[in-house]
């Protein structure tokens, strides 16, 4: 009977898809951040691209619709730790994919000291051993909220866990 629910995708392509320097930057974001391939970065490069539009369209609104707007904007951007508790929608117009992909759990996780490597880190979350909390969080593109972010551990449950792991076998002596 086929599938009941409606694929869509969650990305814009870019305007000129084979312009060097985009591959380029591409390429570099993708190493750099471990993403399986540009499609999640297109997913995050539209997102940021949807948020620039809400703080940009504020500037037409009047001005007790633009400050709830713009307030609530704020307050999102700031929970989700892309921008700094007193800034401003100008500082919103600034940000970049590069600071939306550092909130990434995979980027955490290595940046927390939990993996080798990145792409290690993309690996323990994809196989269950990294939680947030106490809940098992197995996605790697997970936006990490401020609040949640000094809670992401390994897995109590998980072999990792033991520190006589070899896993851990090369972090010791660094």
């Amino acid at each position: 009977m086929g599938e009941p629910r409606r694929f869509r995708k969650k990305y814009e392509s870019p305007f000129k898809p084979w312009d060097v320097s985009l591959l380029e930057e591409e390429l570099r974001l993708i190493g750099k951040y471990g993403l399986k391939n540009k499609r999640e970065l297109r997913r995050f490069a539209t997102e940021l691209s949807k948020i620039r539009d809400v703080a940009r369209q504020t500037f037409g609104l009047p001005d007790d619709k633009r400050k709830v707007i713009t307030s609530q904007l704020l307050s999102k951007l700031y929970r989700m730790g892309l921008i700094s508790e007193n800034a401003t929608i100008d500082d919103v117009l600034k940000l970049t994919v590069e600071d939306i992909l550092r909130r990434r759990l995979q980027t955490l996780v290595y940046e927390k000291g939990l993996a080798k490597s990145i792409y290690q880190a993309r690996q323990l979350i994809t196989h269950g051993h990294i939680v947030i909390g106490d809940r098992v969080v197995d996605r790697p593109n997970k936006i990490v909220y401020r609040h949640e972010e000094d809670k992401i551990k390994l897995n109590p449950n998980s072999p990792l866990s033991n520190p006589d792991h070899p896993i851990w076998e090369g972090m010791r002596s660094e």
